[in-house]
């Protein structure tokens, strides 16, 4: 799994002009499920994004998104498994087929909720539109 985590003060998203998710202070996080995952990269996944500490305390990154009572919002995001190629033109080859790769994204936000994160969703292989006001800005990019 490929993770790409934003430390946001808010983020909405929204599919067909209809408001879907929205959070206030915690995680944007883009996942992106690889053909060659398994189970064992989504309790790799939940474990990073719940215990990744990019929060600030003492001008040191010290805490997580449980440590601040922050939101999660979950993207999937299928572009993040390209394969490095010398064209113009990304290859998704790596990407997981679509009925497996929204089984993962599933249990990792069922992962994030049973450990009492808020954790809201986009809307599974549709077009969104993300808006954020990240803080920092922090990304993380990540492999679980």
């Amino acid at each position: 799994m490929r993770l790409v985590i934003q430390r946001v003060k808010s983020a909405r998203l929204c599919v067909d002009n209809k408001l879907i998710s929205e959070i206030g202070t915690g995680l944007m996080v883009f996942l992106g499920v690889v053909k060659t995952d398994t189970e064992e990269q989504v309790k790799r996944a939940i474990n990073k994004i719940s215990t990744i500490r990019i929060f600030e305390e003492n001008d040191k990154m010290n805490k997580s998104v449980t440590d601040v009572n922050g939101e999660i919002l979950l993207i999937s995001n299928f572009t993040l498994c390209t394969v490095n190629t010398s064209g113009a033109r990304p290859d998704f080859g790596l990407s997981m087929e679509k009925e497996k790769a929204k089984q993962y994204y599933e249990l990792v936000a069922n992962g994030l909720n049973e450990l009492n994160i808020p954790t809201k969703m986009g809307v599974f292989g549709a077009d969104m539109q993300i808006s954020q006001h990240n803080d920092g800005p922090v990304t993380i990019l990540l492999e679980a």
